[in-house]
């Protein structure tokens, strides 16, 4: 039997978090046998806890898991992965601007054993050219420090085995955009294997992003300044 946990982190998303649980049932439920959608409010202030509950109502797969703050995006993944029950895990963006529909292309891999987490990338990304650019170097940068894991780090449609996340979840110490590279560099670290595929990428037709502000780009750069250090240190004690 397969099942799927479906985790969306989401932030002041009320236009998208509707349609977007709307989409994974349609889209899942064919797919697999047994799903759940897990919603993490991260300390949103709009009403998209309330658009969560109106769905919960309608859809008994809908879990609604709130941070009574904003405590950032990979903490909103975080929370997520630990608190999914099923024995496989997707995670993606609820902004809408990834297509659910091609996790089709990912799911044979995880289910023929042929990978342990299967990566999107996105080949054309349709995004402000600012964030392409952003994006495009904080891949690079990530690769410098870490070492290649995947072309697109930061890409938010990423399928992987519940025993990934169980590996790893007591290591990770990165709560904002740090998280997916320390994600990505400890799985990698525990032998999973790999695999990657190209995903498309739509505008976002509603809410705004963050991830370009100042204080997201700050903390980035802190936690992954303290994950190289951690790295660094835990190597070199290692080998005393």
């Amino acid at each position: 039997m397969t099942s799927l946990s479906v985790v969306l982190p989401a932030y002041n998303e009320e236009a998208n978090i509707g349609p977007m649980i709307e989409d994974v049932v349609r889209v899942i439920g064919p797919l697999v046998d047994d799903y759940e959608i897990v919603v993490v409010d991260d300390g949103s202030r709009d009403q998209t806890a309330a658009r969560v509950r109106e769905k919960a109502a309608e859809y008994p797969q809908v879990r609604l898991i709130s941070h009574e703050v904003n405590r950032g995006y990979g903490a909103a993944v975080f929370t997520g992965l630990t608190r999914a029950a099923k024995d496989l895990i997707f995670f993606t963006d609820s902004d809408r601007q990834f297509v659910i529909e091609e996790i089709k292309e990912f799911l044979p891999l995880i289910l023929e054993n042929k990978a342990d987490l299967v990566a999107g990338y996105r080949p054309t990304r349709s995004d402000p050219f600012h964030r392409k650019l952003f994006g495009w170097g904080w891949s690079a940068l990530m690769a410098l420090l870490f070492g290649y894991t995947v072309r697109d780090v930061d890409c938010a449609f990423k399928l992987f085995r519940r025993q990934v996340v169980e590996a790893v979840a007591d290591q990770i110490s990165s709560g904002g955009a740090t998280f997916s590279i320390e994600f990505l560099v400890r799985a990698k670290r525990a032998g999973f294997r790999f695999r990657e595929l190209p995903v498309s990428h739509r505008p976002r037709v509603a809410g705004s992003q963050t991830g370009a502000r100042l204080d997201v780009i700050s903390r980035a750069f802190r936690e992954m300044l303290r994950l190289r250090w951690r790295l660094w240190f835990g190597e070199r004690t290692s080998r005393q």
